[in-house]
């Protein structure tokens, strides 16, 4: 029976990131993925021969001081990262359909705030006021930062105030609540319901820079792999714990996996669904109160995402520079309401890709969508759904390419649909526990599963525990892990390679 250090559940960005953090402090670890391939939602796929990205389209904190930057400093792999940073000037473009109106929002605090006041100039105390709140929040967020990092991620005021709270305190403007708080389509919250902090927290790093990567979520997978091969890191595709034995004194000595082998270790560290945890811990160890308190979370958003490429002679400057929210509504609760009969958001990511020596021009659009819009369907599986489910993505494409062609008709007999996913598509592809796109709901005042579990040698990480998206995925197992590796030696290790 092999021993490890350490098992890692789940191989999407946090499973990796803990691998890699464990190894890098001498720990013999086993990653552990149910799936055929690591990497979770950063892989890519190929269809026609085009590269799409399936969960990661972009981020912040990439830039030089960033947070993402720290991140992948200290892992010793952003040399193997190219970002792409969207254009300065208009990264982010919000076009609020029923007035027929683009609000082009650049990155830099100082930029987006002079834009802002030049659009709603009667709101420039709310402005300011706005961002040096988010500014506040982020300063004391210790956990937030690995030169400050603490084991706990601790709580502030604005942890128990929701978003909407505090933006009807500063404005009465619709258009400016929503382009303050549209970065929601990147969590899945409704302002209403996360808090002010979490927010923040989420924003700060897209405030302060946008960026694709060159060959997207691939280009990370990649990097971890040589990192993990380098650092002799076991990784088992295929195989997930179906069974916890040998526990003693609340810890667990040995793991059964799916396909009957045993493995033995002093901790492990689950970087899936709550959900999904759940099922793994024996019942008797599971008390009333940690039963209703993961019953009780709830699923972000998912999306109806539809894949196209443009006909490759088609020429636009600065094609791939900004990404596009389109808003039938400027009530941002409203679009993330997960029983919406009429449109959504829609969020449009550009990119061009080079493979196979040929250059595809990419369009990928998003629209919040939930397990409720595809209910009749939830039983069936990929590959054998009924033509109602057919008839019924057929239906939200047209839908899609309409609202699309109206904002851009130049793209009208020039743009080719090559795929289309519902939340039903991601749950059985990527594992994903319900298809939602970024976890559990960070809601206000809820205390998400993080940390130590019931057995008190098991841990849980991921985006769920902290914060949606690839920074709070990451920034988790970074906050785990200084549970499992000496203080003193893991704050060596952090401040190793950050750069003054």
């Amino acid at each position: 029976m092999q021993k490890y250090d350490d098992i890692i559940v789940g191989s999407g960005i946090s499973g990796l990131t803990m691998s890699l953090i464990l190894a890098m402090n001498g720990r013999k670890a086993l990653l552990l993925e149910k799936g055929p391939h690591i990497g979770g939602s950063m892989a890519r796929f190929y269809k026609q021969g085009i590269p799409f990205d399936t969960g990661f389209h972009f981020t912040g904190g990439l830039h030089k001081g960033g947070i993402l930057y720290d991140i992948l400093s200290v892992l010793e792999i952003r040399d193997m990262i190219q970002p792409l940073f969207l254009s300065e000037d208009n990264a982010n473009c919000f076009i609020f359909e029923s007035e027929n109106k683009l609000y082009e929002i650049p990155y830099g605090v100082k930029r987006i705030k002079q834009r802002l006041k030049e659009y709603f100039p009667e709101e420039a105390s709310a402005i300011d006021a706005y961002f040096d709140k988010v500014q506040y929040v982020c300063d004391h967020t210790p956990s937030m930062n690995l030169r400050t990092l603490r084991p706990e991620h601790g709580h502030i005021n604005e942890d128990f105030i929701t978003l909407e709270a505090v933006l009807n305190g500063l404005t009465g403007n619709p258009a400016l609540k929503a382009l303050l708080s549209g970065f929601a389509m990147c969590y899945g919250v409704k302002p209403q319901e996360i808090s002010f902090a979490n927010h923040s927290r989420i924003c700060l790093g897209l405030y302060e820079s946008v960026a694709r990567v060159r060959d997207g979520g691939t280009a990370f997978i990649k990097a971890f792999k040589t990192r993990l091969k380098e650092l002799n890191v076991e990784i088992k595709c295929g195989n997930y714990i179906a069974e916890l034995t040998d526990i003693r004194d609340n810890k667990a000595g040995r793991f059964v996996l799916n396909t009957g082998e045993e493995v033995a270790a002093d901790n492990c560290i689950f970087t899936i669904h709550p959900m999904e945890i759940m099922k793994v811990l024996p019942e008797k160890y599971l008390s009333k109160a940690f039963i209703n308190r993961v019953s009780s979370f709830e699923p972000s958003t998912g999306f109806f995402s539809v894949f196209a490429a443009l006909d490759p002679e088609y020429e636009e400057p600065d094609f791939d520079s900004s990404l596009i929210t389109m808003l039938p509504a400027p009530d941002i609760n409203l679009l993330l309401e997960p029983a919406l009969k009429g449109d959504s958001a829609i969020v449009l990511i550009k990119s061009i890709e080079k493979t196979g020596g040929k250059t595809h021009k990419i369009i990928n659009s998003f629209e919040p969508s939930s397990m409720k819009q595809v209910e009749a369907w939830k039983d069936s599986i990929t590959g054998n759904r009924p033509k109602e489910y057919d008839e019924y993505k057929n239906k939200k494409v047209e839908n899609t390419l309409n609202r699309i062609f109206r904002i851009f008709p130049e793209y009208k007999d020039r743009l080719k649909v090559v795929d289309a996913a519902t939340v039903l598509t991601f749950r059985d592809y990527l594992n994903n526990y319900d298809g939602s796109a970024y976890g559990i709901k960070q809601k206000v005042g809820q205390y998400s599963l993080r940390g130590r579990l019931p057995l008190h040698n098991l841990y849980a990480a991921g985006q769920s525990s902290l914060l949606p998206g690839i920074i709070g995925a990451m920034m988790s197992s970074f906050i785990v892990a200084r549970s499992l590796v000496k203080e003193e030696q893991y704050n060596t290790f952090l401040s190793k390679n950050l750069c003054s």
